[in-house]
Protein backbone atom coordinates (compact mmCIF):
# COMPACT_ATOMS: atom_id res chain seq x y z
CA UNK A 1 0.00 0.00 0.00
CA UNK A 2 1.45 3.39 -1.20
CA UNK A 3 0.82 5.58 1.96
CA UNK A 4 1.83 9.42 2.81
CA UNK A 5 3.60 9.04 6.37
CA UNK A 6 1.85 11.12 9.13
CA UNK A 7 2.93 9.44 12.29
CA UNK A 8 0.96 9.66 15.50
CA UNK A 9 2.38 9.29 18.94
CA UNK A 10 -0.90 8.01 20.32
CA UNK A 11 -0.72 4.11 20.75
CA UNK A 12 0.43 1.55 22.40
CA UNK A 13 3.87 0.93 22.82
CA UNK A 14 3.85 -3.05 22.96
CA UNK A 15 3.83 -4.45 19.92
CA UNK A 16 0.98 -7.19 18.79
CA UNK A 17 1.26 -10.66 16.58
CA UNK A 18 -0.18 -10.50 13.15
CA UNK A 19 -2.96 -13.21 14.24
CA UNK A 20 -4.50 -10.35 16.57
CA UNK A 21 -5.81 -8.48 14.36
CA UNK A 22 -9.42 -9.68 13.72
CA UNK A 23 -11.62 -6.50 12.81
CA UNK A 24 -11.81 -3.81 10.01
CA UNK A 25 -13.21 -0.66 12.08
CA UNK A 26 -14.65 2.60 9.79
CA UNK A 27 -15.12 5.61 11.54
CA UNK A 28 -15.95 9.81 10.35
CA UNK A 29 -13.62 12.31 11.75
CA UNK A 30 -17.08 14.93 12.79
CA UNK A 31 -14.74 17.74 12.32
CA UNK A 32 -15.38 21.04 10.41
CA UNK A 33 -11.73 21.04 8.95
CA UNK A 34 -9.60 18.11 7.93
CA UNK A 35 -6.34 19.76 8.86
CA UNK A 36 -7.80 19.64 12.17
CA UNK A 37 -9.02 16.14 12.42
CA UNK A 38 -5.29 15.46 11.43
CA UNK A 39 -4.09 17.44 13.89
CA UNK A 40 -5.78 16.14 16.89
CA UNK A 41 -5.51 12.48 15.65
CA UNK A 42 -1.73 13.08 15.96
CA UNK A 43 -1.54 15.20 19.03
CA UNK A 44 -0.32 13.56 22.53
CA UNK A 45 -3.14 15.40 24.66
CA UNK A 46 -5.84 14.10 22.61
CA UNK A 47 -5.42 10.61 23.44
CA UNK A 48 -6.71 9.57 20.37
CA UNK A 49 -5.77 8.22 16.77
CA UNK A 50 -6.19 5.53 14.08
CA UNK A 51 -4.24 3.33 11.84
CA UNK A 52 -5.30 5.21 8.81
CA UNK A 53 -6.58 8.58 7.65
CA UNK A 54 -8.49 9.31 4.50
CA UNK A 55 -8.41 12.37 3.33
CA UNK A 56 -11.84 14.54 1.34
CA UNK A 57 -9.37 13.86 -1.86
CA UNK A 58 -8.49 10.16 -0.93
CA UNK A 59 -5.07 10.05 0.15
CA UNK A 60 -4.17 7.74 2.37
CA UNK A 61 -2.28 8.91 5.92
CA UNK A 62 -0.51 6.46 7.77
CA UNK A 63 -1.06 7.24 11.31
CA UNK A 64 -0.26 4.01 13.37
CA UNK A 65 1.75 1.43 11.63
CA UNK A 66 -0.35 -1.36 12.37
CA UNK A 67 1.42 -3.97 14.38
CA UNK A 68 0.48 -1.28 16.93
CA UNK A 69 -2.68 -0.60 19.04
CA UNK A 70 -4.05 2.08 18.06
CA UNK A 71 -6.44 4.30 20.27
CA UNK A 72 -9.88 5.11 17.96
CA UNK A 73 -12.31 2.00 19.72
CA UNK A 74 -12.80 2.99 23.22
CA UNK A 75 -15.05 1.32 25.24
CA UNK A 76 -16.37 -1.32 22.47
CA UNK A 77 -17.69 -4.99 21.86
CA UNK A 78 -18.77 -7.12 18.99
CA UNK A 79 -19.62 -10.83 19.74
CA UNK A 80 -17.07 -12.12 22.38
CA UNK A 81 -14.48 -9.97 21.86
CA UNK A 82 -14.01 -6.54 24.10
CA UNK A 83 -12.16 -3.56 23.94
CA UNK A 84 -11.91 -3.77 20.48
CA UNK A 85 -8.32 -1.34 20.13
CA UNK A 86 -6.68 -4.64 20.74
CA UNK A 87 -7.71 -6.62 17.86
CA UNK A 88 -8.72 -4.00 14.92
CA UNK A 89 -7.53 -1.54 12.58
CA UNK A 90 -8.82 1.63 12.99
CA UNK A 91 -9.57 3.96 9.98
CA UNK A 92 -11.01 7.27 10.17
CA UNK A 93 -12.20 9.15 7.16
CA UNK A 94 -12.83 12.76 6.74
CA UNK A 95 -16.31 14.09 7.05
CA UNK A 96 -17.96 16.57 9.42
CA UNK A 97 -20.25 14.55 10.35
CA UNK A 98 -23.69 15.20 12.02
CA UNK A 99 -22.70 17.94 13.79
CA UNK A 100 -21.16 19.81 11.05
CA UNK A 101 -23.61 19.32 7.95
CA UNK A 102 -23.10 15.11 7.62
CA UNK A 103 -22.16 14.69 4.19
CA UNK A 104 -21.86 11.74 1.83
CA UNK A 105 -18.24 10.55 1.42
CA UNK A 106 -16.35 11.21 -1.74
CA UNK A 107 -15.61 8.87 -4.64
CA UNK A 108 -12.06 9.33 -4.21
CA UNK A 109 -12.10 8.80 -0.40
CA UNK A 110 -14.49 5.58 -1.16
CA UNK A 111 -12.09 4.12 -4.25
CA UNK A 112 -9.57 4.50 -1.49
CA UNK A 113 -11.43 2.55 1.27
CA UNK A 114 -11.98 -0.28 -1.36
CA UNK A 115 -8.52 -0.21 -1.96
CA UNK A 116 -7.10 -0.17 1.72
CA UNK A 117 -10.10 -2.51 2.80
CA UNK A 118 -9.08 -5.14 0.58
CA UNK A 119 -5.35 -4.64 1.57
CA UNK A 120 -6.15 -5.36 4.74
CA UNK A 121 -8.74 -8.30 4.35
CA UNK A 122 -6.30 -10.08 2.62
CA UNK A 123 -3.43 -9.32 5.06
CA UNK A 124 -4.91 -10.30 8.47
CA UNK A 125 -8.18 -12.53 6.57
CA UNK A 126 -10.77 -10.77 7.96
CA UNK A 127 -14.38 -12.14 8.03
CA UNK A 128 -16.75 -10.04 6.19
CA UNK A 129 -19.11 -9.72 9.63
CA UNK A 130 -15.81 -7.96 11.35
CA UNK A 131 -15.63 -4.95 9.19
CA UNK A 132 -17.72 -2.61 11.24
CA UNK A 133 -18.51 0.90 11.88
CA UNK A 134 -17.91 2.59 15.00
CA UNK A 135 -21.70 2.67 16.26
CA UNK A 136 -21.81 -0.98 15.67
CA UNK A 137 -19.41 -1.80 18.13
CA UNK A 138 -20.27 1.27 20.59
CA UNK A 139 -23.98 2.24 20.13
CA UNK A 140 -24.16 4.39 23.05
CA UNK A 141 -21.62 6.47 22.34
CA UNK A 142 -21.14 6.18 18.63
CA UNK A 143 -23.43 7.43 15.83
CA UNK A 144 -19.98 7.44 12.64
CA UNK A 145 -19.66 6.34 10.23
CA UNK A 146 -23.26 7.27 9.56
CA UNK A 147 -26.00 6.62 7.41
CA UNK A 148 -24.20 7.55 4.46
CA UNK A 149 -21.29 5.67 4.36
CA UNK A 150 -22.46 3.22 1.56
CA UNK A 151 -22.37 -0.21 3.16
CA UNK A 152 -24.15 -2.10 0.28
CA UNK A 153 -21.86 -0.59 -2.27
CA UNK A 154 -18.88 -1.87 -0.70
CA UNK A 155 -20.76 -5.59 -0.09
CA UNK A 156 -20.24 -5.95 -3.84
CA UNK A 157 -16.69 -5.30 -3.60
CA UNK A 158 -16.30 -7.83 -0.79
CA UNK A 159 -16.16 -5.59 1.72
CA UNK A 160 -18.44 -6.04 4.76
CA UNK A 161 -21.52 -7.84 3.89
CA UNK A 162 -25.25 -6.94 3.12
CA UNK A 163 -28.68 -8.58 2.93
CA UNK A 164 -29.81 -9.87 -0.45
CA UNK A 165 -33.69 -9.16 -0.02
CA UNK A 166 -35.40 -7.26 -2.91
CA UNK A 167 -35.69 -3.57 -1.80
CA UNK A 168 -39.28 -3.02 -3.13
CA UNK A 169 -40.62 -6.17 -1.29
CA UNK A 170 -38.67 -4.66 1.65
CA UNK A 171 -40.27 -0.94 1.31
CA UNK A 172 -43.71 -2.91 1.54
CA UNK A 173 -43.07 -4.21 5.04
CA UNK A 174 -41.69 -1.05 6.33
CA UNK A 175 -43.11 0.67 9.10
CA UNK A 176 -45.46 -2.33 9.85
CA UNK A 177 -45.75 -3.14 13.38
CA UNK A 178 -44.85 -6.69 14.97
CA UNK A 179 -45.76 -8.70 18.21
CA UNK A 180 -43.68 -8.73 20.89
CA UNK A 181 -42.71 -12.19 20.25
CA UNK A 182 -41.43 -10.70 16.73
CA UNK A 183 -39.89 -8.04 18.51
CA UNK A 184 -38.10 -10.19 20.86
CA UNK A 185 -36.66 -12.40 17.89
CA UNK A 186 -35.18 -9.63 16.55
CA UNK A 187 -32.86 -8.33 19.64
CA UNK A 188 -31.99 -12.08 19.81
CA UNK A 189 -31.07 -12.15 15.85
CA UNK A 190 -28.99 -8.90 16.75
CA UNK A 191 -26.91 -10.93 19.62
CA UNK A 192 -26.58 -13.83 17.24
CA UNK A 193 -24.75 -10.96 14.37
CA UNK A 194 -22.64 -9.78 17.11
CA UNK A 195 -24.18 -6.32 18.86
CA UNK A 196 -24.39 -7.16 22.44
CA UNK A 197 -27.08 -6.04 25.39
CA UNK A 198 -25.86 -2.31 26.92
CA UNK A 199 -24.87 -2.58 30.44
CA UNK A 200 -25.34 0.40 33.33
CA UNK A 201 -28.77 1.03 31.45
CA UNK A 202 -32.30 0.04 30.93
CA UNK A 203 -33.25 -3.07 28.99
CA UNK A 204 -35.70 -1.05 26.70
CA UNK A 205 -33.14 1.86 26.34
CA UNK A 206 -30.30 -0.74 25.16
CA UNK A 207 -32.61 -2.27 22.61
CA UNK A 208 -33.63 1.15 21.38
CA UNK A 209 -30.09 2.02 20.93
CA UNK A 210 -28.53 -0.99 19.13
CA UNK A 211 -31.86 -1.14 17.02
CA UNK A 212 -30.95 2.00 16.08
CA UNK A 213 -27.24 0.89 15.15
CA UNK A 214 -28.21 -2.17 13.19
CA UNK A 215 -30.37 0.54 10.77
CA UNK A 216 -27.90 2.88 10.50
CA UNK A 217 -25.88 -0.19 9.18
CA UNK A 218 -28.61 -2.32 7.59
CA UNK A 219 -31.43 0.18 7.18
CA UNK A 220 -30.46 3.10 6.24
CA UNK A 221 -33.01 4.88 4.94
CA UNK A 222 -34.80 4.82 8.34
CA UNK A 223 -32.93 5.38 11.20
CA UNK A 224 -35.75 5.42 13.60
CA UNK A 225 -34.76 2.83 16.54
CA UNK A 226 -38.34 1.01 16.00
CA UNK A 227 -38.61 -2.37 15.15
CA UNK A 228 -41.09 -3.64 12.57
CA UNK A 229 -41.48 -6.21 10.33
CA UNK A 230 -38.82 -4.76 7.31
CA UNK A 231 -35.99 -4.92 10.48
CA UNK A 232 -37.24 -8.06 11.39
CA UNK A 233 -36.75 -10.08 7.71
CA UNK A 234 -33.22 -8.15 6.84
CA UNK A 235 -32.05 -9.84 10.64
CA UNK A 236 -33.08 -13.49 9.53
CA UNK A 237 -31.74 -12.55 5.94
CA UNK A 238 -27.65 -12.03 7.45
CA UNK A 239 -28.04 -14.53 9.87
CA UNK A 240 -28.60 -16.82 6.84
CA UNK A 241 -24.89 -15.30 5.77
Amino acid sequence: MNTTLNYSPNFDPRKRKKNKIKFIIFHYTGMKKELDAIKKLSDFKSKVSSHYFIKKNGEILTLVPELYTAWHAGISQWNEYKSLNKYSIGIEINNPGHNYNYIKFSNKQINSVCKLSKYLIKKYKIKSNFILGHSDIAPDRKIDPGEKFPWKYLSKKKIGYWHNLNKNYLLKKRKIEVDTKAKKKFIQNLYQIGYKKIKKTSENKSKKLITTAFQRRFRQELVNGIIDLECLLISKNLLKK
